[in-house]
């Protein structure tokens, strides 16, 4: 929950106090101090409303990283996406947003292969002022093998290190993927299609969140309910949801689709087929992307938290440089549905 200041903001020539964060957040100022030096004894969501606070009055964190440099390594993925939608935004965002806080600054750079980046590693590992280094949405094996060697924390964003030889952090793929098909089933569809672009382990994991409520242990696990596409495209989509119909006609009353853009191109197939959404065919989307909402009818979806992931990152690579030695982790992030209107109750199944 965002906090309302209960007076204006403090001016430029005023430096905000601990007392002021206090009063704003209606909590002590021994509070406030615990909760922005990461001592224990603070409600989570009270380290998220105080951390807001000091966001909004633009009050400076402690910090152990004041002056020196956060490194994003942007894998082709992230760049891909960043063309295309908002994703990469958000979570840089969140980067930024929060490096500022901790006095440090974010240099970026997209790498293609892994001789690049065992370059750009190699000059990171000899520069005094970069801190760590953020991997962006990255899955290729080489270049992870390339980087368990360098001498500064790693932190993988929106992905994972099977291995668990790197720490990330990422939204629960796999629970949003169940989120999803709960709210479905809840509403009495029984047929849902899962359309996705494989070759990611975050996307496999909304996949398998998706599988999980479908067939419960594996049980009676029907595969031509799953629909593939070979880029995140929405005409990819909407030319394999043409295909489905006129193949199988509509045998579905509903669609998870692994991402928005391709719940977009999903829509567009259905109504070109005359068939309404969500009278007959509900769609739900996941990210949870703003424009969504611009779509007819606007796209539910599952929302991940973009700018949260970004900014838990860089407190990552806070705690692994400046706390005590501790096992790689996994931070997974939860997500949210947000309801607006591509998806209704199940009508009965067209034969």
């Amino acid at each position: 929950m965002t906090a309302t200041p209960k007076a204006k903001k403090a001016k430029a020539s005023r430096r905000v106090r601990l007392a002021d964060l206090a009063e704003a957040c209606n909590v002590s100022i021994a509070t406030v101090s615990r909760a922005l030096s990461g001592e224990a004894g603070v409600r989570p969501d009270l380290i998220e409303r105080i951390q807001r606070a000091a966001q909004d009055f633009s009050y400076a964190l402690p910090s152990t990283m004041a002056g020196q440099s956060i490194l994003v390594l942007a894998s082709a993925a992230a760049m891909e996406d960043f063309a295309r939608s908002q994703f990469t935004l958000n979570v840089m965002q969140g980067i930024e947003d929060h490096a500022k806080l901790l006095r440090a600054s974010v240099t970026t750079q997209a790498i293609a292969s892994t001789e690049q980046e065992q370059e750009v590693l190699a000059k990171a590992a000899e520069d005094p002022n970069i801190v760590g280094v953020l991997f962006l949405t990255l899955d290729d094996e080489q270049i992870l093998a390339a980087a368990r060697g360098f001498p500064k924390p790693v932190v993988l964003l929106n992905g994972d290190d099977p291995s668990m030889q790197f720490s990330s952090v990422a939204p629960s793929n796999r629970a949003a993927g169940a989120l999803a098909t709960d709210y479905l089933i809840g509403l009495g569809h029984q047929r849902i299609l899962f359309l996705m672009r494989r070759g990611r382990r975050t996307i496999e994991r909304r996949f398998e969140g998706w599988r999980d409520r479908m067939f419960p242990r594996g049980r009676d696990y029907d595969p031509s309910l799953v629909i593939e596409v070979s880029d995140w495209l929405p005409n990819l989509a909407a030319q394999a949801i043409h295909e489905r119909i006129a193949r199988q006609g509509c045998d579905f009353t509903a669609i998870v689709c692994a991402g928005d853009v391709l719940a977009q191109g999903a829509m567009q197939a259905l109504q070109s087929h005359g068939l309404s959404v969500p009278d007959d065919v509900s769609v739900l989307g996941m990210d949870g992307l703003p424009q969504g909402a611009f779509l007819q009818p606007p796209l539910s979806a599952v929302a991940m938290p973009m700018r949260e992931i970004g900014a838990a990152a860089v407190d990552l690579i806070r705690d692994v440089r400046s706390g005590p030695a501790m096992p790689a982790r996994r931070i997974e992030f939860a997500c949210r549905l947000v309801q607006r209107g591509s998806c209704g109750p199940a009508p009965s199944i067209r034969l």
